[in-house]
């Protein structure tokens, strides 16, 4: 039975219950970072092997992901929610346990079933029962929860490591998985009517092989596998071809590629990936640019990054507040203008500002970046038709995912391009990074004119 937004009493409460799910989801994510050399070490694979942990893991919630569309108008939301925090119990039980690394990789494969599944149903929970003038707090509330275990990942992780062992970080986290399963049992209702669709099967495999192909074909180029990697993107352009070609006649439901031709969804989309990119490729460049161009530490590297984070997720409710009290110009535009000035700064003077120079620059970055980012998805989700925003929802995560992946490899790619004849080190790392801080001050650029039209909708389509 459809049940009307007054109807829902407690809407805080179940987002907050599925949002946490998400955060444990991610915290185990981020924490697992730090462990690449003692699991190397413990279990004797390569860096090209163990990080897979992390890859793999992405990918496979990606995959999920996919699916976020015909699971929310095929299950319920409890039994979604459910399903999630087993995937979560059962991943963390056999991580905890595993005594080779394959197993390890095979309990993280299962784990990422629970952020696939609990980072679209908290959106699609939030549409359910959010009126949208409070879209952009809501979302912003729901994003501060997910982004704050990113900023607290690492130093968990490494406090446990130092302290404990790796296998902690899963026993840590299983009482509160457990914990946050049997509270969804009482506060998370069913808002929206459920009806049984035959799942496209073909299609998924079809996509989802792709995006594999893509993945793999782009860290093929970290060691030098320039036909591998060739190979692959031709195999993903083509499987891409296929997906939409037999999308045109499918009757199975996988999700709808007619949101594609909603304008509010296109212009709201790739920015939104575009911001991703940036976001999780800095975020794995400016440690590393810092240790080579500056001789700082491992700790500096890493904490460099934590007061952006900080204000990042922290910032999130106050800066969906600003986007359902003024608008989305505000929030987005001044978003913008931050994220690409701070890059340009970067481009320009990066090697000479120092360390302390650089968490400056990142900080206010991360603001621009943080504003913009959520408000981008609440802002396109309010000028769309009820009908696409399920099948929005399943495509901006999936995208955020494959996107912060393609992130990491391309700027490590950029970073390390350069090999000037008399150039140290140092030197080189700094001039190919200066290539990448000038990529994304072009997104920025981009980003800006895609931000134009999205607002420019509204003179077109009044808003509810």
């Amino acid at each position: 039975m459809k049940q009307s937004q007054s109807n829902s009493s407690r809407p805080m409460l179940v987002v907050a219950t599925v949002a946490f799910m998400s955060f444990i989801g991610i915290l185990t994510e981020t924490s697992m970072n730090v462990t690449f050399p003692t699991l190397m070490r413990q279990f004797n694979v390569g860096m090209s092997t163990v990080q897979w942990v992390t890859a793999g893991y992405l990918l496979m919630a990606a995959l999920v992901m996919l699916t976020s569309a015909y699971m929310k108008r095929r299950f319920t939301n409890r039994a979604l929610f459910s399903s999630a925090a087993l995937f979560f119990i059962t991943g963390d039980i056999i991580c905890g346990l595993a005594p080779t690394f394959w197993v390890l990789l095979l309990g993280r494969l299962i784990q990422a079933g629970c952020v696939g599944l609990c980072t679209p149903l908290m959106v699609n929970i939030i549409l359910d029962v959010v009126p949208r003038s409070k879209l952009g707090m809501y979302i912003g509330f729901a994003n501060l929860i997910i982004l704050i275990a990113p900023a607290f990942g690492p130093t968990f992780g490494g406090f446990v490591v130092a302290f404990f062992s790796w296998r902690m970080i899963f026993w840590s986290t299983l009482p509160l998985a457990l914990l946050l399963l049997i509270i969804g049992q009482f506060v998370i209702k069913q808002y929206s009517r459920t009806q049984k669709y035959a799942f496209d099967w073909l299609r998924f495999f079809i996509l989802g092989a792709a995006l594999v192909a893509l993945i793999v074909g782009l860290n093929a180029l970290g060691t030098a596998g320039y036909l591998e990697c060739g190979v692959l993107l031709v195999i993903s352009i083509a499987l891409t071809l296929l997906f939409v070609h037999l999308s045109k006649t499918a009757t199975r439901h996988l999700f709808s590629l007619h949101v594609f031709a909603d304008s509010a969804f296109l212009y709201s989309f790739l920015p939104y990936i575009l911001l991703q990119f940036a976001n999780v490729g800095i975020n794995f460049l400016l440690p590393n640019y810092v240790q080579t161009v500056f001789a700082a530490s491992s700790l500096v590297g890493g904490l460099i990054l934590l007061p952006g984070s900080l204000f990042n997720g922290f910032g999130q409710p106050f800066y969906g507040y600003m986007l359902d009290r003024f608008g989305g110009k505000l929030p987005l535009y001044l978003g913008d203008i931050l994220f690409t000035a701070n890059l340009l700064v970067l481009a320009i003077g990066g090697s000479r500002i120092g360390v302390l120079g650089i968490t400056l620059v990142y900080l206010v970055f991360s603001i621009g970046r943080s504003m913009a980012f959520g408000n981008t998805v609440a802002y396109g989700l309010k000028q769309m038709d009820k009908q696409l925003q399920n099948d929005a929802n399943a495509l901006y995560n999936t995208g955020q995912q494959v996107a912060g992946a393609m992130g990491t490899t391309v700027l490590a790619l950029m970073m390390g391009s350069v090999h000037r004849p008399g150039n140290s080190h140092a030197a080189n790392v700094a001039a190919g990074s200066a290539w990448a801080f000038i990529m994304l001050t072009v997104f920025g650029v981009i980003i800006w004119f895609l931000y134009h039209k999205l607002l420019n909708l509204d003179q077109k389509k009044p808003q509810a």
